[in-house]
């Protein structure tokens, strides 16, 4: 679990200097803002050192101050309205390059999820995966992309997939009402949480079906559900997020199904490319 900046700022056994007060005073007033400032840029805006905010992170227990970042923006962007977001997105990238910022970001979470996820809980999700009787993906809003890709490389390696999004909640538990054990529930979503996707998770959950979760850490309440919980990272850059690390588990989840299934899968893509030529679904320059 995260740690709560704002309930460690406000435990009041700790005995800080007067800048570390006031940093901790600007925090609390300006948790969304000071989320995405760097150590340096947050003591200027305090007005004192660099090295105080330092110390300052290390006095709540936290090694370092980049792990204090991480837990302000974890705790604020579940919370944040889009015009929020826009407003941070507007201080966090003025005067930067953003073709490099947004990139570099994603290659840190790239490499942040790699080293935080854990490995029997995937392997416990590629099996669970490639043993179901149903496969129920369900994505919404901007997760619905990360459903759609998973479902149609899915419905190549897995014999009855179910592909649900971006519908009213009535339409959810009606395409989920004959789930029950022995069905996998895949349930995938990122702050701002979609309400509709954890009532049928938790719909889904009560009917015997396991549930697995891709979400970004333990926080999010699809975690609290989860059979199996898979962590990926993803950031918030002005209105958006970044889903390049959650599609980058979902790209394994897939090469690791098909692994699975090695001994039919030649036969379904030799299959696949006769009906492919068959109906001219490619296009390109004969060779």
């Amino acid at each position: 679990m995260e740690k709560d900046i704002l309930s460690l700022m406000n435990a009041g056994d700790r005995r800080l200097s007067k800048g570390q007060r006031a940093i901790a005073r600007y925090i609390t007033e300006n948790y969304d803002k000071a989320a995405f400032m760097t150590a340096g840029k947050l003591g200027r805006t305090v007005g004192v050192s660099e090295s105080t905010v330092v110390r300052f992170a290390t006095e709540l227990g936290f090694d370092g101050y980049p792990g204090m970042r991480r837990a302000m923006q974890e705790m604020v962007r579940s919370r944040l309205t889009s015009v929020q977001r826009i407003a941070v997105a507007k201080d966090m990238l003025e005067g930067a390059d953003v073709l490099k910022a947004v990139m570099t970001s994603d290659v840190e979470k790239l490499q942040a999820s790699l080293e935080e996820l854990d490995r029997e809980s995937f392997d416990r999700a590629v099996a669970a995966i490639g043993e179901a009787k149903n496969l129920y993906i369900v994505g919404m809003r901007s997760s619905a992309s990360l459903a759609s890709f998973m479902g149609f490389y899915m419905n190549l390696l897995v014999e009855d997939v179910r592909l649900i999004h971006n519908t009213t909640a009535n339409e959810v538990y009606e395409q989920i009402m004959h789930i029950g054990p022995g069905d996998v529930y895949m349930g995938i979503s990122y702050p701002r949480y979609s309400a509709s996707s954890l009532k049928a998770m938790e719909f889904a959950k009560r009917q015997g079906a396991t549930v697995i979760a891709l979400t970004d850490n333990d926080n999010s309440p699809f975690a609290a559900l989860a059979d199996i919980r898979l962590y990926a990272k993803s950031d918030m850059v002005s209105f958006l997020d970044s889903l390049v690390a959650p599609m980058s588990v979902i790209n394994a989840l897939i090469v690791a199904v098909a692994a699975r299934k090695k001994d039919s899968l030649d036969d379904t893509f030799e299959y696949l490319e006769g009906l492919w030529s068959e109906y001219g679904t490619f296009t390109g320059v004969e060779s």
